[in-house]
């Protein structure tokens, strides 16, 4: 039995991580927060859902959103 961090499963082939959120909130283009599965790209970037698919898209800290995000993140 493990009591630490949630366990990073890796993908063959230099594929991206699978990651579950923890202390740090993670938000879409537009501000809204996004509380789901998540995936960590070669790249470094954050993606939405368990693994990528046509349907993910990139996530943000609240410090790299725009104003205009920041205020809708923030209301």
């Amino acid at each position: 039995m493990s009591y630490g961090k949630p366990k990073k499963k890796m993908m063959g082939g230099g594929r991206a991580t699978y990651k579950k959120g923890g202390g740090v909130k993670h938000f879409k283009r537009d501000g809204t927060e996004y509380k789901g599965a998540m995936h960590k790209m070669p790249n470094g970037s954050l993606h939405t859902n368990k693994t990528h698919t046509k349907t993910s898209v990139k996530l943000f800290h609240l410090k790299d959103l725009s104003k205009k995000a920041k205020a809708k993140a923030t209301k």
